[in-house]
């Protein structure tokens, strides 16, 4: 099995950045997909961004395009969300994910598509 441990939040006023970590461990080896997701109270999770552990390549929504950088260490199986000019509707729980079964765009974006997620990490934006 893996285990995803999530850390790096807290709160900052809008306009400031926050950098996240996800750590993973156990059999990381085969996992298709890493990914970050975020719900808000009273709303559903949503997809933030992912990246395709084989390739490198990054998925994004578009609410966070230009703000939001994904990335990887390899080494350490640790991803990254660094979190730029952010807003107050970026106000959430972000929880990491490890998908050992995504197959596709369309899974890579959806809850379903991951087996595996940490125990999400509060962010707080103030206006």
């Amino acid at each position: 099995q893996v285990h995803v441990v999530e850390s790096g939040g807290g709160l900052v006023q809008a306009g400031g950045s926050l950098r996240l970590s996800c750590a993973a461990s156990g059999r990381t080896f085969s996992s298709y997909a890493m990914g970050w997701f975020r719900q808000a109270p009273g709303k559903e999770r949503e997809f933030v961004t992912a990246i395709s552990w084989s390739s490198g390549s990054t998925y994004y929504a578009d609410s966070v395009k230009g703000r939001f950088t994904i990335s990887r260490d390899n080494a350490k199986n640790t991803v990254y969300l660094q979190m730029n000019s952010l807003k107050p509707e970026d106000t959430a729980v972000y929880y990491c994910a490890a998908g050992t079964t995504v197959r596709g765009i369309a899974t890579l974006k959806a809850t379903f598509g991951y087996d595996y997620w940490g125990q999400g990490t509060q962010v707080t934006v103030s206006s």
